[in-house]
């Protein structure tokens, strides 16, 4: 009696024609072929690359602007009563009520905003990737301990919470023996655990579906390990939910950072962030330039992510074969 073992299935291969050759290509190439027919998603991959540069060489693209330095305060911008000035001159954006660059403040908050939203995105993800594989491959006592952690966590009105730790932290030395403080250590941990429950529950209902499958118990029948199982064969088939999700919670965090910044119990003053901006804006409105220049900047921003998002989910469902 012969037993047939099912294997896992790896990445896609997908076999074409090319005149008299044939062409295998792997999963990464198909990913890119489907991607480069989606026109929308490439011209926002490509604003996001270039607003990524713009937020690594901020300091360089200021001066050969000629700009000044965002925190540098110009007094001879503002007018004769002593309030912001409109675009002109070597303020092509404006200057804010202190006299500050407001192009200046605009480049230097895209290195805040992009550093808090992917610091924190990165650390969701690490851990509610792994948090929902133990969950899923386990069952048991695992899955309902952390099965009960996420819903504490999404009982918490995260910007409640992110408000209380921020004024709390502001107190004496901050918190945890002053390893917190209020700005964007405290801002990074906020948005990373209202991330973390709803990540665990993705992968975790994927990694349900996975394990009942033939080739883990192929894996199992050749003696492979839970921690192999996990790594080896269940991981890379959620690859492309993580990649699809990761890219929509990006653009979500972004707008949460601002949130916080324009509440002021985010980044703190004198460092440059488009919601911090925008709160200050919001005690002027015949300062549109202070408001619309970063609201700018934050609408194109998450709204790139968003058709990103979108371009990456078509290019990885499994259905399309071209």
């Amino acid at each position: 009696m012969s037993t047939s073992i099912a294997a896992d299935p790896g990445p896609e291969i997908s076999v074409v024609p090319e005149g008299d050759s044939t062409i295998a290509r792997s999963q990464r190439q198909l990913l890119w072929a489907r991607l480069k027919r989606d026109k929308v998603a490439l011209v926002s991959l490509v604003v996001l690359v270039l607003l990524i540069i713009a937020a690594i060489a901020a300091p360089l693209i200021v001066d050969v602007l000629g700009l000044p330095g965002p925190n540098v305060q110009d007094g001879a911008a503002l007018d004769s009563f002593g309030q912001a000035t409109g675009p002109a001159g070597v303020h092509p954006l404006g200057v804010d009520g202190l006299g500050r660059d407001i192009a200046s403040r605009v480049i230097y908050g895209a290195r805040v905003s992009l550093e808090v939203a992917f610091i924190s995105t990165a650390i969701s993800v690490v851990l509610g990737t792994l948090l929902g594989l133990l969950a899923g491959y386990f069952r048991g006592w695992v899955d309902a301990a952390i099965s009960r952690f996420t819903d504490v966590l999404l009982s918490f009105p995260i910007l409640m919470l992110g408000i209380g730790l921020a004024s709390a932290c502001a107190i004496g030395k901050g918190c945890f023996g002053g390893a917190l403080k209020p700005g964007i250590p405290v801002v990074i941990l906020i948005i990373a655990v209202s991330g973390l429950p709803v990540i665990t529950r993705i992968v975790r209902g994927q990694a349900l579906s996975l394990r009942e499958k033939e080739f883990v118990e192929a894996a199992r029948a050749v003696g492979a390990g839970h921690r192999r199982i996990m790594l080896w064969h269940l991981l890379p088939n959620l690859i492309a939910p993580i990649v699809v999700y990761t890219t929509v919670l990006v653009p979500q965090n972004i707008l949460f950072e601002a949130s916080l910044s324009f509440l002021g119990v985010g980044v703190q003053p004198p460092t440059a962030s488009w919601g911090q901006m925008l709160g200050d804006a919001a005690s002027d409105p015949t300062q549109w330039w202070y408001m619309l220049f970063p609201g700018l900047a934050l609408l194109i921003t998450v709204l790139a992510f968003n058709l990103l998002g979108d371009g990456l989910q078509d290019a990885l469902n499994p259905r399309k074969r071209k």
